[in-house]
């Protein structure tokens, strides 16, 4: 059985080899040498996903990481902060993870260029906030964004409007990786094209793959030569992900035999993040564990806010040097995330995938920081959007801070229905952002509007069963209420 299996494994490869080759027969040039690079990539992820078998972790291996590897940060931020804290700046570089598109929430083209605050993009706010750190403390801290083949072309055109701002902004790109038929093990692509049709045959291939297209870029030897030792990485919808001068300092003053190599920024876990990795002690090493790589008999305990208490917050601090000698030893070692999707045709593909943080495993030293939750504040959502819009944050050089006039520091819970998913609808829905500084959960469904200068407090429900709608008239003060039916204020 094992000789049969390994010779269909044989034959998936050596299949896949020969399509990937007539792809790059039908490009030319600069594309083709790219292309290469892409697919050496890729064949690397496909062979390890056809030796993969059954779960990638031995449960009863699984321990709690121990608590000198998870640093709580109000320690980190009981320390003070020395003058060099400058020269640790001038060491740091500042990456996005740009790669996703705004579809989600009903926009067209990259994310990052959803207004979210007073007219200012997830980019503009990320600028601001790099620009002030340079302006204030004298120091040249770059921003690099990591575009895929979705983004790239408009994220270049934007990039123009920065030209006079104090940020050196650089970008490269992920590799481009073809979706793979799930009954044949064969791409989905007939030639390099993205455009058209030709679009759905490829995938940018996780945010994991930052460490090899950021090699393949030159990018990353470019920095180092420039004396630039780590970066801080970061998804662009978290607009708590900011640079911690306390986070920066405890990395770079830890004692040279035990060099800091990665940095993981993880939050208390409440209900709504039972699905997110969490940090675990796995063969004496940190590792990330992912709800995909989890026994279908643990998911349960997975989930537990009791037993898994902190999870990953996408906030990393990594060692260049560490990045350039693991990929240059091929020892990185991601766990591989299948994701299957279905074609507007109805094709069935699966994509390849890799986290980021995934990598932590390889690299040496590495630590947890337990930071707290408003450095998690990610925009995936109009009702997240609602909430970073709404007065409960105040912005200050591109940062959100929450407003010091509410009273307790979590976030309401916000859930907003399907008239709102799309950015412009919810927009037109909203005469005014109501004051949300005493709101504990909001939910609306249906067709629901709102007039200027609304004040929601407590728990408020609003349903419009379908055929009715909700006019919520301005100025109106709705603190525990319930509202249902049919409420149009008309003009007469």
């Amino acid at each position: 059985m094992a000789e049969f299996q390994e010779k269909l494994r044989l034959q998936h490869e050596t299949s896949m080899h020969k399509e990937l080759e007539k792809l790059l027969a039908t490009a030319k040039g600069a594309e083709q040498e790219i292309s290469k690079k892409d697919f050496e990539g890729f064949k690397n992820l496909f062979h390890r996903f056809l030796q993969v078998k059954g779960p990638s972790v031995k449960w009863d291996k699984i321990h709690k990481p121990p608590e000198d590897l998870i640093h709580p940060y109000d320690k980190i931020k009981a320390q003070v902060l020395p003058d060099s804290v400058a020269a640790s700046l001038n060491k740091l570089v500042v990456v996005k993870l740009n790669g996703g598109l705004g579809t989600s929430m009903g926009c067209k083209g990259p994310k990052s260029v959803i207004s979210v605050r007073n007219e200012n993009t997830f980019l503009d706010l990320t600028v601001h906030q790099i620009e002030h750190l340079n302006k204030t403390f004298n120091v040249d801290v770059p921003l690099v964004l990591m575009n895929s083949f979705n983004t790239d072309e408009d994220t270049k055109k934007i990039l123009q409007k920065y030209t006079h701002h104090r940020v050196h902004i650089h970008t490269f790109n992920q590799s481009r990786y073809p979706r793979i038929n799930k009954e044949s093990l064969l791409p989905v692509a007939k030639d390099l094209g993205v455009h058209g049709d030709h679009g759905d045959a490829w995938y940018p291939p996780g945010h994991g793959d930052i460490y090899a297209s950021f090699y393949n870029s030159g990018l990353l030897d470019q920095l180092i030569a420039a004396g630039k030792e780590y970066i801080f990485v970061s998804n662009i919808d978290n607009l708590g992900a900011t640079v911690d001068l306390f986070i920066l300092n405890h990395l770079m003053t830890q004692p040279k035999d035990k060099r800091c190599e990665f940095i993981m920024e993880v939050t208390d876990k409440t209900r709504a993040d039972v699905k997110g990795g969490t940090l675990i002690q796995y063969d004496d090493k940190l590792r990330l564990l992912e709800i995909a790589q989890v026994p279908k008999a643990h998911v349960d305990e997975f989930k537990s806010v009791t037993k898994f208490k902190i999870f990953n917050t996408n906030n990393l601090w990594i060692s260049l040097a560490a990045i350039k000698r693991l990929h240059e030893q091929n020892a990185m070692d991601m766990e591989i995330i299948v994701n299957p999707k279905t074609l507007d045709g109805g094709l069935n593909v699966i994509q390849l995938e890799t986290a980021v943080g995934a990598a932590i495993k390889a690299f040496d030293n590495a630590l947890g920081v337990n930071v707290p939750r408003s450095r998690f504040l990610p925009v995936k959502t109009s009702s997240d959007l609602l909430l970073v819009m709404s007065n409960l944050y105040s912005l200050d050089a591109g940062s959100l801070t929450m407003s010091k006039k509410r009273e307790f520091p979590s976030t309401p819970h916000v859930k907003l229905g399907s008239s709102f998913t799309k950015v412009h609808d919810f927009l037109m829905r909203f005469e005014s952002i109501p004051d949300m500084l005493e709101l504990d959960h909001l939910t609306v469904s249906g067709d629901v509007t709102f007039g200027k200068n609304v004040s929601l407090k407590g728990t408020v429900i609003i349903i419009a069963n379908h055929g009715d709608r909700i006019d919520i008239p301005a100025g109106a003060v709705l603190e525990n209420k319930i509202v249902s039916g049919n409420l149009r204020i008309l003009d007469h």
